[in-house]
């Protein structure tokens, strides 16, 4: 049976505007963070490993599952970043969100964003856990600007989402930044947002297919990662849920988990990441190019558009942060790191 296809969009008439405002305001905070030394990314800034990768599109999959990059079986070069999510560069060891960016290369199609319809680049973004404490952009964005007060967040939060709100935000923030990271190599990851999977509506996953074997966490997750590499490849499935319901799986709250029970997960393809040494002078090339790329869920194949509030804000928000930071255009494959 196919998935439903009656999930939908809600844009508020302002949106666009209230959207260039966060972005703006995230603009500042960037700003801020680099205070007359090096721009970084506005959220994210930290990369602990950048590392060249495979993605492989798997054969036989079902009709619902062969959809735009999904099509037909393939493999493609990718380079991966994994990050913290704070706007500033700080230890390993300090609670943080974190993530996963995944750039292909060669990817043929028609992309999103106006003027690089012909980008050969579909990017997938992915944080460790299935949903966020923030309903919408609003939230996000106001939450984070309140805590720049150092003296008064707390009461700015407060303000900002009331009450309830805002100590079921702080209690579901606390919950997820207290779990002990373990290797990034054995954390999932998820994209926590919905993109489109031609008709119909999905979120993904990557699930390590390898158990997590680390009894303390590693002080620097760049560097475990690095020595593992050198041993051996590192690989993840590639996983897609489907929208069931608006009330089971919502497309514009970005809050609410979409339950395996309601959504069970369909693998579509395998991220592999090969033995390799980071440290070389090549690996050294390589994570320095990397950092300079920007990773945007925009970066997208139009059957694969972002879907949501977050989403669609988050359009905005990259684009500023990418001008800010003058990242590099799109890379077209052709890199040689010899």
């Amino acid at each position: 049976m196919a998935p439903a296809t009656t999930w939908k969009e809600n844009i508020a008439p302002d949106e666009n505007e209230r959207f260039e405002r966060h972005a703006q305001t995230l603009r500042d905070l960037q700003r801020s963070a680099a205070r007359g030394g090096k721009t970084h990314r506005a959220l994210h800034a930290k990369g602990n490993c950048a590392v060249e990768a495979t993605f492989t599109v798997l054969p036989n999959l079902p009709p619902h599952a062969a959809i735009g990059l999904f099509a037909q079986p393939a493999t493609y070069r990718a380079y991966v970043r994994y990050s913290n999510g704070a706007g500033r560069v700080q230890e390993d060891a300090k609670p943080d969100v974190r993530g996963i960016a995944i750039k292909l290369l060669g990817v043929p199609g028609k992309k999103l964003i106006p003027g690089m319809e012909d980008a050969p680049t579909q990017d997938f973004l992915a944080i460790r856990s299935p949903s966020t404490p923030f309903r919408n952009a609003d939230e996000f964005v106001g939450f984070v600007k309140a805590m720049q007060s150092p003296a008064l967040p707390l009461p700015r939060v407060i303000g900002l989402l009331g009450f309830s709100r805002a100590f079921k935000v702080l209690g579901s923030l606390a919950k997820g930044l207290k779990e002990a990271m373990g290797s990034v190599a054995t954390t999932r990851y998820y994209s926590a947002l919905p993109i489109r999977f031609g008709d119909y509506a999905v979120r993904f996953s990557l699930v390590p297919r390898e158990t997590a074997s680390l009894t303390v966490p590693p002080a620097d997750l760049g560097a475990e990662l690095t020595t593992r590499l050198q041993k051996g490849a590192v690989e993840y499935d590639f996983c897609v849920q489907y929208f069931v319901d608006e009330q089971k799986t919502p497309i514009e709250d970005a809050s609410q988990d979409w339950s395996e029970s309601d959504a069970p997960y369909v693998t579509v393809g395998r991220l592999t990441i090969p033995q390799q040494d980071a440290t070389s002078p090549r690996g050294r090339k390589v994570a320095d190019f990397i950092e300079t790329l920007s990773f945007d869920p925009w970066h997208a194949l139009t059957e694969h558009r972002p879907l949501g509030n977050m989403m669609r804000a988050r359009n905005h928000a990259y684009r500023v942060s990418t001008q800010e930071r003058r990242a590099a255009k799109e890379p077209d494959g052709s890199e040689r790191f010899e």
